[in-house]
């Protein structure tokens, strides 16, 4: 009751309405926030790994999505906590900044609690833990870059780029096309990469699907596809060496923008309007036909009567393409968008090598190819897939492939996957405990045994004895002072992840135990609750 006396022994009220609040303090909070924080971690523990499962989430509309992408099922669980709000957050700010790695910042961070709340348990200070947890992520940190390796790769040498991109696509539901996503994905990313700069602008990359087909189909164009056709289906289907007018005024006569009446009260203005309207259409078509353009593309509709006169001057016509979709064709033929037929000229042409209308089974599904564009920095990934939650998951799963390549060409540095990276981190950890005086080598410690909480998870997913595995290969890590050695997952054989080929990057790895560290410490310092309640 938070109630308090004046000098005279009247009692007076601190906490407005406090009967409609109900308050947390001290342990309690603590203790709440924390089992808020691993109940979020639990659910996606089981989708970590390449053996991790999928989750099912339907939304209050009926759509169904099916991933086993960390920030993907946090971003569509109604999550109604505070502190499980602050998990989806992190996961969310791990893909906008690397890409990868939602499942296990998440699963790092729920790690964490745990240990902290036998810490508490046992009589800590909250603060203290959160220091010894910050030493021991900035030990982490720095082993992992002592660890790390350089990975030279350049235009010609792209397998190190497409090994780091088929881990992170083993742990997908397309794993079994890896190899040939990989390629795509890394062949997308350098087309647009400037590798000067060490910059890949991702926008450039355009990510389209349709069904049908299967997942083996999915093809990498260098150039833009549109989900439109030729506006008459008289046109030519075919269009090489194409001049290109890019268009956003309507192919119609100018109308005023205020209200306006026009009265018609013989046949012969109606002959003169008729004339006047046609002339306008005979001219638009002529301006087009006088630059060279050989197809145009155009923001708007046209009606039919243009339609139709196009057709007779022999300009292929493509009408009502979206604006992003014009934006990236003008990038990719070099082109300029024209906002009005006054300012048509031939340098304001997009060019390209070949124009082509693919029709798509027997649904009568066309698209518009654009292919060997002036400048070949736009490309399309065009994924096929059984159906639409398949497609969903392919773009997602390229998603994370398109940033590991990039974070690659921005820092060559890779780790080894499989857990290997975590193990070498604890047993670092676990050897600098002992320097540090104080409680603080408390936190450090189970800061060590929440570093192994990833590779238990990857052989729990994998149906191996968790524990027996974790010892075993951490005992061959520290024998042969190798950190190559991590969990296999996929019974190859070998322990060694160098062999198996699985990498991650050195950023992305060192992203998730900065995060991991950084929430749990926000969430440990929390010691008061006050909330609205239910009523």
């Amino acid at each position: 009751m938070a109630l308090a006396f004046d000098e005279y022994g009247r009692p007076f009220i601190i906490l407005k309405e406090q009967e409609q609040k109900t308050r947390l303090s001290g342990l309690e909070a603590q203790k709440a926030n924390i089992s808020a924080g691993r109940a979020v971690s639990r659910i996606l523990r089981t989708s970590l790994g390449p053996k991790g499962m999928d989750k099912m989430l339907q939304s209050p509309d009926g759509d169904v999505t099916i991933t086993n992408d960390g920030a993907t099922i946090l971003e569509q669980m109604d999550v109604d906590n505070q502190i499980a709000k602050l998990m989806v957050e992190l996961s969310r700010s791990q893909d906008y900044e690397i890409g990868d790695g939602t499942t296990g910042v998440v699963v790092m961070a729920g790690a964490l609690l745990e240990q902290a709340e036998r810490l508490l348990e046992r009589g800590i200070h909250p603060i203290r833990i959160a220091e010894g947890y910050e030493m021991a992520s900035r030990i982490a940190v720095e082993h992992l870059e002592r660890i790390a390796q350089k990975f030279d790769f350049g235009p010609t040498n792209i397998e190190p780029l497409v090994q780091t991109c088929m881990t992170t696509l083993s742990s997908k539901i397309v794993n079994r096309c890896k190899r040939a996503l990989a390629e795509i994905s890394v062949k997308a990313v350098l087309s647009v990469a400037d590798l000067e700069r060490k910059d890949v602008n991702l926008d450039l990359i355009k990510v389209e699907g349709k069904v049908g087909g299967k997942l083996e189909d999915t093809e990498l164009i260098y150039g833009i596809t549109v989900d439109k056709d030729m506006s008459h289906p008289q046109m030519p289907k075919q269009i090489e060496d194409a001049k290109i007018a890019i268009l956003t005024c309507p192919f119609e006569p100018p109308k005023p923008k205020t209200k306006h009446k026009v009265d018609i009260d013989t046949v012969e203005k109606f002959q003169t309007l008729r004339q006047q309207e046609q002339k306008y259409f005979n001219d638009m078509v002529q301006k087009c036909k006088d630059v060279g353009a050989s197809l145009v593309i155009c923001q708007w509709g046209f009606d039919d009567e243009a339609n139709h006169l196009l057709m007779h001057q022999n300009l292929p016509a493509v009408r009502w393409v979206g604006g992003v979709e014009l934006e990236l064709i003008a990038i990719a033929t070099g082109g300029r968008i024209v906002p009005r037929f006054q300012e048509l000229t031939p340098e304001k042409l997009g060019r390209a090598g070949l124009v082509r209308e693919k029709s798509f089974g027997t649904t009568k599904d066309k698209m518009l190819y654009i292919e060997h564009c002036a400048n070949s920095r736009a490309v399309t990934i065009f994924i096929r897939g059984g159906n639409k939650m398949m497609i969903e998951e392919t773009k997602r799963s390229i998603h994370d492939a398109l940033c590991v390549a990039r974070n690659l060409i921005r820092n060559n540095f890779i780790v080894y996957g499989g857990g290997a990276a975590e193990i070498s981190c604890s047993i670092a950890v676990e050897a600098a405990a002992d320097k540090y005086p104080g409680v603080e080598q408390y936190a450090i410690r189970a800061f060590m045994d929440a570093l192994d909480a990833v590779p238990v998870a990857l052989a729990e997913n994998s149906g191996l004895q968790p524990i027996e595995t974790l010892s075993a290969v951490k005992s061959q890590q520290i024998k042969e002072n190798n950190p190559h050695f991590g969990i296999d997952c996929n019974d190859v054989g070998t322990n060694d992840m160098c062999e198996q080929n699985v990498f991650e990057t050195l950023i992305g790895k060192q992203q998730q135990i900065l995060l991991a560290t950084q929430v749990v410490k926000m969430i440990l310092k929390i010691d008061d609750v006050i909330s609205p309640s239910d009523y």
